[in-house]
């Protein structure tokens, strides 16, 4: 018992060290793995650097040519547009991989060294002929060192910052006065102030309009360049680059919250659209998908929103990967990358199909849009049984506007009564014709189009959540289609997606009713100081800007 109780203090003395040990093993294990992950993204940073300097390279060697040897065809001037586009994405993708090997270096605790194998613009001073207003940022009242309140003002350090009013260009000079104590000789001075993009110049409503104009008004970098180089200001490519990719990155959190607001809908719209991206010497046909979320037609109070994912192809994984925890009404054509969604056994729920009556419709329109076939040389050839198909469909379009707004109870009721008997008319008229027509006309096969979907075509009948088209996803598509003719192309898979997101973004703001433009400039402004667990005060449906911000018109 005796030697028991002896050797209790040093079994507890060894059991303590063995915990100590183990305590300080998994506290250097996770700075490792922390130092590891700061280390990779620093890797990261630097190849894409690298990258950017090759695709700068290539573009100077191409213009050296041009102008050694005069222009060869119009052919290397496209070439030297597609090289400009690429560098563009590059050197935004080098942008958001520093920001991202910084923030790692931070939370290991090192000091980041930045990667100088880009080749940057050389920093010019900011144009002197612009207006220059002082911003004073408040000094001292009280030394930091002694508390003592007896400061004289010794200088002043000024930063600036290029700043732009619709049309109107000017440097916003940041003062901030240096006091010394005649106590202590203790220096005090306020901090800098906030950037949104460390190390950048350009302020929140310069920044906004390059992402309004990059995104919403479908103007490349290299354009707008030199849009602001006849303006009298140096705003290179690269730097314009730079800046769009730093913005993606800090909004990125906005967009993560707009699409849990999205998917949590009982009913969404789904559509897509090809984006050609550049390969190596042609364009590949990529994809941009939509699904948004507009709950005013059943009278629902959520604001509306749409949310963008870029593929490099069209297969029905993606569709699955966007739609992996969705489980409500799915309005969308035909595409047959949606049929795995339907399957009764998936998980977590089957999503209900609800077909598009405006994509059957225009099937029917087709073969009986006189004013088309007028417009050919060959006689006009009027199906008189699309152009029955289309009249049937009018009629059930005229009824279904008496209702748009009302509440799900109000428009299923309606239905009920005035639509379902139309619609049942439709159905039987069709199977009956259908059994007339071969198989290879044009009006039997815009006739299968609906009746081998017919379920999902009638499904509005029996839920007042679901609406006749999905034009909600196809106007959000259309801007896509419009700016296609500007951009031509995207320039990489990380470009894609960065366009999807600033897509989501300024769309979601316009079926707001907010400005985009207005409201990337406050949010730019504000983002940085605001509370990360209430990042939903920004989304445009809850956004009110700060009276203290001065925001584009």
């Amino acid at each position: 018992m005796t030697d028991a109780a002896d050797s209790f203090p040093h079994e507890l003395a060894r059991l303590r060290a063995e915990l100590a040990a183990e305590r300080m093993a998994r506290r250097l294990a996770e700075e490792r793995a922390v130092h590891a992950a700061a280390e990779a993204a620093r890797a990261t940073a630097q190849l894409s650097g690298v990258e950017a300097l090759i695709a700068h390279q290539k573009l100077v060697i191409e213009k050296l040519k041009r102008e050694l040897f005069g222009s060869r065809s119009e052919r290397s001037r496209k070439l030297i547009d597609q090289m400009e586009l690429e560098l563009e994405e590059m050197e935004a993708q080098a942008a958001e991989d520093e920001l991202a090997a910084e923030r790692a270096a931070k939370s290991a605790g090192t000091s980041f060294v930045e990667a100088h194998t880009r080749k940057r613009p050389v920093r010019k001073p900011l144009p002197a002929h612009l207006p220059r207003e002082r911003v004073v940022v408040p000094g001292p009242v009280a030394c930091a060192c002694c508390g003592s309140t007896r400061l004289a003002k010794i200088g002043e350090d000024i930063t600036e910052t290029l700043e732009v009013i619709p049309r109107q260009w000017k440097v916003i000079q940041h003062v901030r006065e240096k006091f010394t104590c005649r106590d202590c000789e203790k220096i005090t001075e306020p901090p800098a102030p906030f950037h949104v993009i460390s190390r950048g110049r350009a302020g929140p409503n310069l920044l906004a309009m390059v992402l309004h104009n990059k995104f919403a008004l479908h103007q490349p970098l290299n354009r707008q360049s030199e849009t602001y180089a006849r303006e009298g200001i140096d705003l290179p490519l690269s730097t314009l680059a730079d800046d769009v990719g730093s913005c993606a990155a800090v909004l990125a959190p906005l967009a993560g919250l707009i699409h849990a607001h999205v998917f949590g809908s009982e009913r969404i719209h789904g559509d897509d659209t090809p984006v050609p991206l550049l390969a190596k010497g042609k364009t590949v046909k990529a994809r941009l998908w939509v699904y948004v979320r507009d709950d005013a037609p059943f009278g629902g109070k959520d604001p509306p929103a749409a949310i963008y994912f870029f593929s490099r192809d069209r297969t029905g994984d993606h569709p699955e990967r966007h739609l992996a925890h969705y489980g409500g009404i799915l309005q969308a054509d035909a595409y047959a990358g949606f049929g795995r969604l339907y399957e009764q056994n998936r998980k977590p729920a089957p999503i209900v199909e609800a077909a598009c009556w405006a994509h059957g419709r225009r099937k029917f329109f087709v073969l009986a849009d006189i004013a088309s076939k007028a417009r050919n040389k060959k006689p006009a050839v009027i199906s008189p049984i699309a152009l029955e198909a289309v009249k049937r469909i009018d009629a059930i379009f005229a009824h279904e506007r008496a209702v748009n707004g009302q509440s799900a109870e109000e428009r299923l009721a309606y239905r009920q009564e005035h639509v379902a008997p139309l619609v049942m008319d439709f159905e039987a008229w069709m199977r009956a014709e259908r059994a007339k027509l071969s198989r290879h006309a044009d009006p039997a096969k815009a006739m299968d189009y609906m009746l081998k979907r017919w379920d999902a075509f009638a499904r509005f009948l029996d839920d007042g959540r679901i609406c006749l088209t999905n034009n909600a996803a196809e106007r959000s598509i259309r801007p896509l289609a419009l700016g296609r003719k500007a951009w031509l192309f995207a320039g990489s898979e990380r470009g894609g997606e960065r366009a999807a997101l600033m897509y989501t973004l300024i769309q979601t703001a316009k079926l707001n009713s907010v400005c985009p433009h207005a409201w990337l400039a406050n949010v730019l402004a504000r983002i940085n100081d605001h509370k990360v667990n209430d990042l939903a005060a920004l989304l445009p449906w809850n956004w009110a800007p700060r009276p203290n911000i001065k925001l584009a018109a």
